[in-house]
């Protein structure tokens, strides 16, 4: 039965559950597998950041921007358009299996924006090629 994210309990509960889809993701497994080691505590920061992104709590401490970008250089840059659509697909398909109201919306919401944000921003902190031809 669907219900309501009202608490960090619901929170935590889509946390885990979108990112044991990640992990098994033909795309998106591989990168996340290679680059997260402590899985329980990633969770919890994650948690906390859409706990501080949904109820406007102050929990979440960190660079998320920056974590993307190294994880895209020790990706020999090869993190596109593909990689967040397919986290933007498996998220809203968590999302709407497990809750319903204001605040599900709104995660969706967020999540499609800060894929956004976070690509423009991967894009935006790579090597300029041209540069290398001078």
């Amino acid at each position: 039965m669907k219900k309501e994210i009202s608490s960090r309990k619901e929170v935590y509960e889509l946390v885990t559950t979108f990112y044991g889809k990640v992990r098994k993701d033909e795309l998106l497994g591989p990168i996340f597998n290679r680059h997260i080691n402590d899985w329980g505590g990633h969770f919890e920061k994650l948690t906390d950041f859409w706990e501080t992104n949904l109820f406007f709590v102050r929990k979440f401490k960190g660079s998320p921007m920056h974590k993307h970008i190294l994880v895209d250089k020790d990706e020999n840059y090869a993190i596109n358009e593909h990689h967040f659509g397919a986290w933007l697909n498996l998220w809203f398909q968590t999302v709407d299996e497990l809750f319903i109201g204001e605040k599900a919306n709104i995660a969706k919401n967020r999540a499609r924006n800060m894929g956004t944000f976070f690509h423009i921003g991967i894009f935006n902190a790579r090597p300029d090629k041209n540069s290398e031809i001078e």
